[in-house]
């Protein structure tokens, strides 16, 4: 993998609505956006499923409070009336009416004004899998076993339409896994 530092022009949006609060970063993988965002003296709690990842994660970035934890189940604790959340490429495993479900979880321990900064996979991401294997829903497939959406930019509008405005939505490309990877940037702010 290959630094991406993409949360570096969202410093200064994420050091104003975090205030005194934790950010929460769903799907921490190795901590890349982790220690980005502990350099900044922010409060981290970060979790992914990756046993292996939540290892290196936590060596990585020792002042971050990380644990492995599935998406599905319930947030941390400490997760409520956050100001920022952050989930960089780990929203696209499931099911639409699933991924509307989390969405909505997220937005509930956000505080009103919270901002959330997520990165999703775009239908136009051939080389991790866009358009491949077996189509379980509209631009949800199943390959190798694993499942993966992919985004269009009606479908990222669908699914932030109810409850949140929008600040920035870029369609972009990311050499992090070496190879060209198109996504969706999207930064959020819940509203009531």
């Amino acid at each position: 993998m290959r630094n991406d530092p993409w949360l570096s022009r969202w410093l200064p949006l994420i050091q104003s609505r975090a205030a005194a609060s934790p950010v929460l970063e769903i799907g921490c993988g190795h901590g890349d956006d982790t220690a980005t965002l502990a350099a900044q003296g922010l409060a981290v709690i970060a979790f992914d499923l990756s046993r292996a990842s939540v290892a290196a994660a936590r060596l990585r970035v020792p002042s971050a409070r990380i644990e492995c934890r599935d998406i599905r189940d319930p947030f941390p604790a400490e997760a409520r009336g956050l100001g920022v959340v952050v989930a960089s490429l780990s929203l696209h495993y499931f099911p639409w009416a699933e991924t509307v479900r989390i969405v909505q979880r997220v937005r509930e321990v956000l505080r009103p004004g919270g901002v959330l900064l997520c990165r999703l996979n775009s239908t136009q991401d051939g080389n991790f899998g866009a358009g491949q294997g077996a189509e379980l829903e509209e631009n949800f497939f199943e390959l190798d076993g694993q499942h993966k959406r992919f985004f269009d930019e009606p479908a990222v509008q669908r699914l932030f339409a109810t409850g949140w405005r929008e600040l920035s939505r870029q369609h972009k490309t990311t050499r992090k896994y070496v190879r060209r990877k198109a996504l969706w940037e999207v930064v959020l702010e819940r509203v009531d």
